[in-house]
């Protein structure tokens, strides 16, 4: 008799019982394995876990704030499900977020969603720039909030991923957090002239986050002025960013991690492994040991790295990089992490594009030896409908104290002078230039060290997204 192939596969279906739901995403326990194995295994996820880890000993750290203030009187620093602002650019000496700017002054709290909902109060910011920041413990953003989502004054609460309490009159709208841990960072543009200094004050004192529980409908006011300062939580010392993640407590703290946030769909295997790695460290101490060994090489030899942006990310012309997911990361893990090891809590593309330099246009590393020129044809300035910044950082990316205290040249520099053809030359250099001229557009450089650009267009036209627009090369001046 002549098969078909569909009575060959009938056949082949009584032969072998269907896959079901039932059958087991990762090891089966008590599994016998190889050390060599569970190095790979704990390498990859040490590597993958890190934003989430990172985000996690934040929380810890803001959990120990006795009230709202300022830790070591420069960063904002609040109990959780708290809110504190700055009232004016952060200053260079903080060390707990790579990558500061002087763009906008700068709000911080992190919501415990497992604990209560949360209300963002929104003022009414007229014609100035604003967005907040909504980040989950995987550093994704869950909301649109700000001018460039057309979004209003008003409150608006944001509830963990099994919230379903009643929302109370007079909300505005609800953000669900696919985690139980949020990171809210405000960020309202101020130019960098006295005048604006004074007129923000009355617009940010309608900035504020607090439990469900105190929402009465009326907008809190707070002056962000003279908030106390308080020690910080963690060691702060050295020129580099703050540690967050330590491969010897990693996988102590993986359990914790997982908890606060659920797999997404597709990452139910890889989070069965993460346990069955947690339960094997507990059960035995050799592999453990091997566990956190591969966690330091992997800290030194794949996350260090990532620190340095011309090792991750797109590039463009010039030899800048840039990426296209912020904040959107999903499972493209290696892009997250590299953000987190870098620059951490980014927006979304279409509140701000991010593009990195640590080479000019010959391909050498830049370095305050040298004196550098970047110029911006007529017409060429970043395409926004928010602003744009050039910012100068070291090579652990924090600002270089310098004489004038002048850290990004752009938009709230309302002195730069163009060239008589109309284009802008910012001189990137050590030393004031000699030509009195050039001093309103001197970005100042770090003596004989080695440092990075970075530019970023806030609210984005399509011509910087779509990568129309590029940024010109930074020239060694000859």
């Amino acid at each position: 008799m002549k098969k078909t192939l569909s009575g060959i596969a009938a056949a082949n279906d009584l032969a072998s019982p269907p896959r079901t739901q039932d059958s087991p995403p990762g090891p089966v326990p008590g599994t016998r394995t190889t050390e060599t194995y569970i190095r790979t295994v704990a390498r990859d996820i040490y590597v993958w876990a890190w934003p989430m880890i990172n985000i996690y000993n934040r929380r810890l750290a803001f959990k120990q704030a006795p009230k709202v203030g300022l830790m070591n009187g420069v960063l904002p620093f609040a109990p959780l499900n708290r809110m504190a602002m700055l009232s004016d650019y952060i200053q260079p000496s903080q060390r707990w977020v790579a990558c500061p700017n002087q763009d906008v002054v700068y709000g911080a709290g992190i919501a415990a969603l497992d604990e209560t909902a949360v209300v963002v109060q929104v003022p009414d910011f007229g014609k100035r720039f604003w967005v907040y920041q909504l980040v989950d413990l995987r550093t994704d953003s869950f909301a649109r909030l700000g001018v460039m989502h057309g979004s209003k004054p008003g409150f608006y609460l944001l509830v963990g991923p099994t919230w379903d309490g009643a929302v109370p009159e007079g909300i505005n709208g609800v953000f669900r957090s696919s985690t139980s841990t949020a990171f809210v960072v405000p960020r309202v543009f101020q130019d960098d002239t006295p005048e604006d200094k004074q007129a923000i004050q009355s617009v940010i004192t309608g900035i504020d986050m607090y439990p469900l529980a105190e929402f009465d409908g009326t907008t809190k006011q707070r002056d962000w002025h003279g908030l106390p300062e308080l020690p910080s939580p963690t060691g702060d010392s050295g020129s580099g960013e703050t540690r967050w993640v330590f491969p010897d407590k990693f996988i102590d703290e993986l359990s914790a991690v997982l908890a606060d946030a659920p797999p997404m769909p597709g990452e139910e295997a890889r989070y069965a492994q993460a346990h069955a790695l947690i339960e094997l460290a507990r059960n035995d101490a050799q592999l453990k040991q091997a566990v956190l060994d591969e966690a330091t090489r992997a800290e030194q030899e794949v996350v260090t790295p990532l620190l340095q942006f011309r090792n991750f990310g797109i590039p463009l012309a010039n030899h800048w990089t840039t990426v296209d997911n912020s904040a959107q990361f999903g499972t493209d893990y290696f892009t997250r992490t590299a953000i987190a090891k870098s620059n951490i809590l980014v927006n979304a593309p279409a509140e701000t594009k991010y593009v990195y330099q640590d080479l000019d246009a010959s391909g050498a590393r830049l370095n305050g030896h040298n004196k550098y020129t970047i110029t911006f044809a007529k017409g060429q300035l970043p395409p926004v409908r928010g602003f744009w910044s050039l910012t100068m950082y070291d090579a652990a990316h924090f600002f270089v104290e310098n004489p004038i205290q002048r850290y990004s040249l752009g938009t709230k520099n309302r002195d730069l002078k163009s060239s008589p053809d109309g284009s802008l030359t910012l001189y990137v250099q050590t030393d004031e230039p000699g030509d009195p001229l050039q001093r309103s557009n001197w970005l100042p450089a770090p003596r004989d060290a080695d440092f990075s650009l970075f530019v970023r267009a806030y609210w984005p036209d399509a011509a910087i997204t779509d990568k129309t627009w590029t940024p010109p090369g930074v020239v060694k001046a000859s």
